[in-house]
């Protein structure tokens, strides 16, 4: 039977092996399973107990991996805020969780003291007495609570079950090649899935972590060269700002076996750059409410497919699914309905969600992602974009993905995203909102992309921008970008 509580195998296991760096210092396994132990004597004077929601609000820290490993001693669940959002979106997601107990980083008292006038700071969790090592959780309770990436409306909490960390753990060391060699720098928010992207991976193997406070592209460099990780796990627009900032031509990278793009398709020149020093790349593909790693594909493969996001994971059924019910063929786009071990139990007190979300046909229980894919001859999956982001333009459907993959292959073009917007004449056109690296004319951007693009796959509108407003894990937000057009033009 697979264990909750791993932590505390792998501190007997290797007690002195190095586990976690942060602000120069290392902890091993034994010190860190010692310090959830002591996290636990003080959630357990604070009257947490099982089911219990314990909140966080700060930069990466140690404290998320200390409450998680806590969670299997005490039966709790770890709730991470993200720190990017406006206190009266953080208090509403307060309101709806209901923590027990909310802890902040330095930086966050204001803001979580306005959300909680008990909120303590973190160097209060560590200051409890070690409780004896116990496991009072089933595979099936709640390990997690994350929100969902949306960028409509109140997130919704996704309970991640310990069943779903194991597997994902599991699936994710064997299928990507992972060993207890392997180290890598986690700089992507730990509010969000990144925690269990790898990290969790890794320290399951034995592996290391370096943590980054906060993503600055110069000191991502510097730590890189100073720890020389294996692996490479960031979002597009990471990856993006390293090889924009100046140290990158002179960085040594020979250490890297390969890089993970998640979140968003890698843009072919920045893979290209990467590639130029020697280091390999994947396209990653997951989402919060199952895994958050759902499918893989060999190296080699990988190269030669560059938009493939690979196979479904050993523990994961994928099925393509029209609108009209029926299976999707080759080549044809249809939404991604997941089923397996690694999905989640569900959202946290949103019936009417988990009843959108959740399909039993008879013989297992499938998530519907709301993402839109298709495959190839050889079954490898390529995601096409949420299935709320395509738009019928003219009687066709556009897919906003595949033209800013187009848009990416122009050398001008440093971001790119498409939204579909209300038109008169062909009910819906393509807006590009577009930053650039050098001077560019959206007609000459237009003619680039004829030549690689139907006519009504074109954008019709091309706005410049000095950026693109993002979610919390990096993400574009659509939603803000399709507003700011309809409140400047109206909605036709």
């Amino acid at each position: 039977m697979l264990e909750p509580n791993w932590l505390g195998r792998l501190a007997v296991y290797h007690p002195k092996r190095q586990a976690l760096w942060f602000r120069g210092d290392w902890l091993t396994y034994g010190e860190l399973y010692q310090r959830a132990r002591r996290a636990a004597g003080t959630l357990q004077k604070l009257g947490v107990g099982p089911g219990d929601r314990v909140g966080l609000l700060a930069w990466n820290h140690p404290a998320y991996l200390d409450l998680l490993f806590t969670a299997p001693l005490l039966g709790h669940i770890l709730t991470p805020f993200n720190h990017r959002l406006s206190l009266p979106e953080l208090q509403a997601l307060y309101a709806y969780t209901e923590p027990q107990v909310l802890f902040y980083g330095e930086g966050f008292q204001e803001m979580a003291r306005a959300l909680d006038p008990r909120a303590l700071p973190l160097e209060v969790l560590l200051e409890g007495a070690e409780i004896e090592e116990a496991t009072r959780v089933d595979l099936e309770d709640p390990a997690l609570l994350l929100f969902t990436g949306g960028t409509t409306g109140l997130p919704k909490g996704a309970l991640i079950p310990y069943r779903q960390l194991l597997i994902n753990a599991i699936q994710t060391a064997f299928s990507w090649g992972l060993t207890r060699e392997d180290r890598y720098i986690l700089a992507t928010p730990m509010f969000h899935a990144a925690l269990n992207a790898l990290a969790t991976p890794l320290l399951y193997l034995g592996g290391s972590v370096v943590i980054q406070e906060r993503f600055r592209p110069d000191e991502y460099l510097a730590l890189a060269q100073a720890h020389r990780p294996t692996i490479l796990f960031l979002v597009p627009t990471m990856f993006q700002m390293l090889l924009e900032t100046p140290g990158f031509a002179e960085a040594d990278l020979s250490f890297v076996r390969f890089a993970i793009s998640g979140g968003a398709p890698c843009p072919s020149p920045v893979r290209e750059a990467f590639r130029r020093k020697g280091v390999r790349f994947k396209q990653g593909y997951g989402l919060t409410e199952c895994g958050v790693n759902c499918f893989t594909l060999e190296l080699e493969e990988a190269e030669a497919y560059p938009e493939s996001v690979g196979r479904p994971m050993p523990h994961l059924k994928a099925r393509l699914v029209r609108e009209d019910g029926r299976e999707a063929q080759v080549g044809e786009a249809g939404e991604l309905w997941l089923s397996g071990s690694v999905v989640m139990k569900g959202y946290f007190r949103r019936p009417e969600e988990n009843a959108k979300a959740f399909v039993y046909d008879g013989e297992r229980l499938w998530l519907r992602t709301g993402d839109l894919a298709f495959q190839d001859e050889g079954g490898r999956f390529y995601i096409a974009g949420r299935r709320k982001d395509m738009f019928i333009s003219g009687g066709e459907n556009v897919y906003p993905g595949e033209v800013e993959r187009a848009l990416y292959d122009h050398p001008a073009v440093r971001e790119a995203a498409v939204v579909g917007v209300a038109d008169p004449k062909w009910g819906e056109v393509g807006v590009a909102f577009v930053v650039l690296r050098e001077p560019l004319e959206s007609e000459a951007l237009r003619a680039f992309l004829r030549e690689r693009l139907a006519g009504y796959k074109v954008p019709k509108h091309i706005v410049f921008m000095e950026e693109l407003p993002k979610s919390g894990p990096g993400k574009v937000h659509k939603e803000a970008l399709k507003r700011m057009w309809e409140a400047e033009h109206g909605q036709a």
